[in-house]
C-alpha cells in the first residue's frame, strides 16, 4: 500500500469505523490503528480537524505527528513464536505539541516486539494544541487511561495476559504515563461500554527521560511498580525523574531508577557506544524481576 507523506483522519471518517479498525490513516504500512472512541472522544466531538503525519526528513530525522485529535492505538503483535503474554503501551514524546510517533513509538514497539512483547504505541491528544484550550494534561492522560482498558478488555484477541500489561512514556509522553501511573482505577462493573468495564491501572510503569510534573504526584499504595531511565547529561529531566523517585519511595512502592553519566534527552534506541545504549536490557532485567517476563 503507498501511502502520501502525510495522511489524513477526519471525524467523520472515525463514525464510519464501527470496528474501530483504521488502516488508511496509518503511518505505516500494514499497522492496524484502532480508536480509542470510535464515535469521538470525549472533549473533541464535533471536531474535523486533519492530523498531519510528517515523514522523517534530512532535517528532521524522526517522522512526527501533529495535532492530534482522533486518539487511538497501534497495534505490534509480538509473533506468535517469540510472544511470551506481557504488553507495553508506549507514549511517545514530543513536548505535547506533537508525537514523535517513529523515534519513542514505532521504533521502540518493533524492538519490544523482538524480545516477545506485544506493544501498542499510544496516539493522545496534546495538551498545547493551538486554539484547543480543551486539551489539557488530564486529556492525554485520560487517552492513556482509555488504551489500557482497551487492551485489557481485548487481551484475549492479542494474546496478552490482562495482569502483564505496562505502560512506558518517554519525556512528555513520560509525564502522561506518571499521571496515568497514579490515577487509574478498577473500572466501572455496571458501565454500558464494555471497555470502561476493564481496569485502568498499569501493572508496570516506564519513564524514560520523564517530563516535568504539572501537578503534585500522590502516589496511591496500590500504584504499579515504577522503572525511571535518564541521564545526568539531561539534567532537567533527571531532576524530574528524581522527584519522582521520592515520591515513589515515601509511598513505599517498588522503584528501581537508572541514571547514566551521558546521554542527550530524546536518546531511545538510537545506537550509541555509551553505557545509556543498554537502558532496554535493564528494562529487561527488571521485567524479569517483576516476573512479568520469563527469565533468559
Amino acid at each position: 500500500m503507498n501511502l502520501p507523506k502525510s495522511f489524513r483522519l477526519l471525524g467523520a471518517f472515525a463514525a464510519i469505523l464501527a470496528c474501530g479498525q483504521v488502516f488508511a490513516a496509518s503511518p505505516w504500512p500494514d499497522t492496524t490503528e484502532i480508536l480509542l472512541w470510535p464515535n469521538g472522544a470525549p472533549g473533541s466531538e464535533g471536531v474535523t480537524a486533519q492530523e498531519i503525519y510528517s515523514p522523517p526528513t534530512a532535517r528532521s530525522p524522526h517522522g512526527h505527528l501533529s495535532p492530534v485529535h482522533y486518539p487511538s492505538i497501534f497495534v505490534f503483535p509480538a509473533p506468535k513464536e517469540k510472544a511470551t503474554g506481557a504488553a507495553v503501551l508506549v507514549c511517545p514524546g514530543g513536548g505535547a505539541n506533537t508525537l514523535t510517533l517513529d523515534h519513542e513509538g514505532r521504533d521502540i514497539a518493533k524492538w519490544l516486539n523482538s524480545v516477545g512483547i506485544t506493544a501498542f504505541v499510544v496516539k493522545y491528544r496534546l495538551s498545547k494544541t493551538p486554539n484547543f484550550p480543551q486539551y489539557t494534561l488530564d486529556t492525554s492522560v485520560g487517552d492513556a487511561q482509555r488504551a489500557i482498558r482497551l487492551v485489557r478488555s481485548r487481551a484475549a484477541e492479542w494474546g496478552v495476559d490482562p495482569k502483564r500489561i505496562g505502560l512506558m512514556g518517554f519525556s512528555a509522553g513520560g509525564t502522561v504515563a506518571t499521571f496515568a501511573g497514579v490515577r487509574f482505577d478498577a473500572g466501572k462493573p455496571d458501565a454500558a461500554d464494555p471497555i470502561e468495564r476493564a481496569s485502568s491501572r498499569p501493572d508496570f510503569n516506564v519513564l524514560v527521560y520523564t517530563g516535568a510534573m504539572a501537578a503534585p504526584l500522590t502516589v496511591p499504595k496500590d500504584a504499579p511498580p515504577v522503572l525511571l531511565i535518564g541521564s545526568t547529561e539531561d539534567s532537567a529531566h533527571a531532576v524530574n525523574a528524581l522527584k519522582v523517585y521520592q515520591a515513589y519511595l515515601d509511598a513505599k512502592i517498588p522503584v528501581e531508577m537508572h541514571l547514566y553519566a551521558g546521554g542527550a534527552h530524546g536518546f531511545a534506541l538510537e545506537p550509541t557506544e555509551l553505557p545509556v545504549g543498554t537502558w532496554n536490557q535493564r528494562f529487561m532485567d527488571w521485567l524479569e524481576d517483576l516476573k512479568m517476563a520469563p527469565k533468559k
